[in-house]
């Protein structure tokens, strides 16, 4: 394995700790209701657990309703009972065989209790970059000790995945604060 590949490797994985921390602040609401609220939700359906997304169409109503019109009429009480029973604090309404999530306003505390939801969530993101930063510095480290590359390509390299480490928790702070802001906003 050369230095090369092993900031690539490292790249790789660290854009991939930023898409599951985008993904992960996707999921927290900020009071504005959006489909994505309802997608880790889980329905039984002819025994097996499955997506809201998979037995129903999940659409916007306004801008704190979610409509949801499962394509069986016999899923409707069973969507609305696993959408009751997750922990998003909503409470669906079932209208002919359409349901209605009404997204509630968010409190003042329960924005201050998000934004701590967001940090850690950031600060696992950040954990987990770093752990891939020494991941990638032991392979240099015993690169340069089996005699395989200099003492300088190994300097160069721990520099390399410094810059790309500092780069990329950079890009986590700038998601973080964001999140938080739009969370806040009222």
């Amino acid at each position: 394995m050369s230095i090369v590949e092993i900031k690539k490797i490292a790249e790789a994985k660290m854009t991939r700790s930023l898409e599951a921390l985008k993904n992960d602040l996707h999921k927290i609401r900020t009071g504005r209701a959006h489909p994505g609220i309802l997608d880790q939700v889980q329905v039984e359906y002819y025994g097996s657990l499955v997506p809201i997304s998979q037995v129903a169409n999940v659409t916007l109503l306004d801008a704190r309703t979610i409509s949801v019109q499962p394509w069986e009429k016999a899923l409707g009480p069973k969507i609305e009972k696993a959408i009751r029973e997750s922990d998003l604090g909503l409470n669906p309404a079932t209208q002919g065989d359409v349901i209605r999530v009404p997204t509630p306003a968010l409190t003042e505390e329960r924005r201050r209790d998000l934004t701590k939801v967001v940090r850690n969530e950031g600060e696992d993101a950040k954990v987990a970059v770093r752990n891939l930063r020494r991941d990638a510095n032991e392979q240099a480290k015993k690169l340069a000790k089996d005699k395989e590359i200099s003492e300088d390509d190994e300097r160069r390299s721990l520099e390399e995945v410094q810059k790309l480490t500092d780069r990329v928790v950079a890009e986590v702070d700038r998601m973080v604060s964001a999140k938080e802001a739009e969370i806040l906003a009222v």
